[in-house]
């Protein structure tokens, strides 16, 4: 890969809210509340019809770096840089999809859920992948299990991680950074309750932070 990586994105985030934003008029006020409990990145995923002019919208922030995420196909990925997308996160490995974002010079963190599909990954040049789901795979100790034979890879666990897990996922030293949608889910959205997604997001930042 270029050096534009994940990491390099992230600058040392290590919490990533992961988004499906139901409506494209509430990607300011969320990406302002956001900002303000300290986050510095966020993923929004491809689940819904606004997704794409969300991300523009979230993009044009300034205050995070906003990556695409539940990308299935190249043209997604396609798309999702021309909103302004600085990252690709796919739930599974799919060669096209990555080779898309090489091309694009975009990170992308493929999904994976077996020792199998890591080694797919890591012979495709990549180093850092998306544990999806998570907690339904086992948790930490699968990621634990995973990580031991392949000490070259960064991982992002996603998928069932809330508040009380997340320390435990980050003191782990293969894990770069978590994914979670704790922060600001469909309802919190739906119902515009900002003040309580900054508030959420603030105490997952302090509960992220060495």
């Amino acid at each position: 890969m270029t050096g534009n990586t994940l990491a390099s994105v992230l600058a040392g985030a290590r919490l990533m809210p992961v988004l499906t934003v139901p409506s494209a008029a509430s990607a300011g006020p969320l990406a302002d509340a956001l900002a303000a409990g300290g986050a510095r990145c966020a993923e929004v995923t491809f689940r819904t019809p606004d997704a794409e002019q969300a991300l523009k919208a979230m993009a044009a922030h300034g205050g995070l770096s906003v990556g695409a995420g539940t990308v299935l196909t190249p043209e997604q990925a396609e798309r999702a840089v021309a909103a302004g997308a600085r990252f690709v996160v796919s739930p599974g490995f799919d060669e096209d999809v990555v080779a898309k974002c090489r091309e694009l010079a975009v990170p992308v963190v493929p999904g994976v859920a077996s020792a199998t599909e890591l080694m797919r990954a890591l012979r495709a040049g990549l180093d850092t992948v998306k544990l999806f789901p998570a907690e339904p795979l086992g948790g930490l100790p699968m990621l634990r299990a995973l990580a031991a034979p392949f000490p070259q890879a960064r991982f992002v666990p996603t998928g069932g991680i809330d508040a009380s897990r997340l320390p435990a996922y980050l003191a782990h030293p293969a894990v770069l950074a978590v994914g979670g949608s704790w922060m600001a889910t469909t309802v919190h959205l739906e119902r515009g309750e900002y003040g309580e997604i900054r508030r959420l997001t603030a105490e997952a930042v302090h509960g992220s932070a060495p």
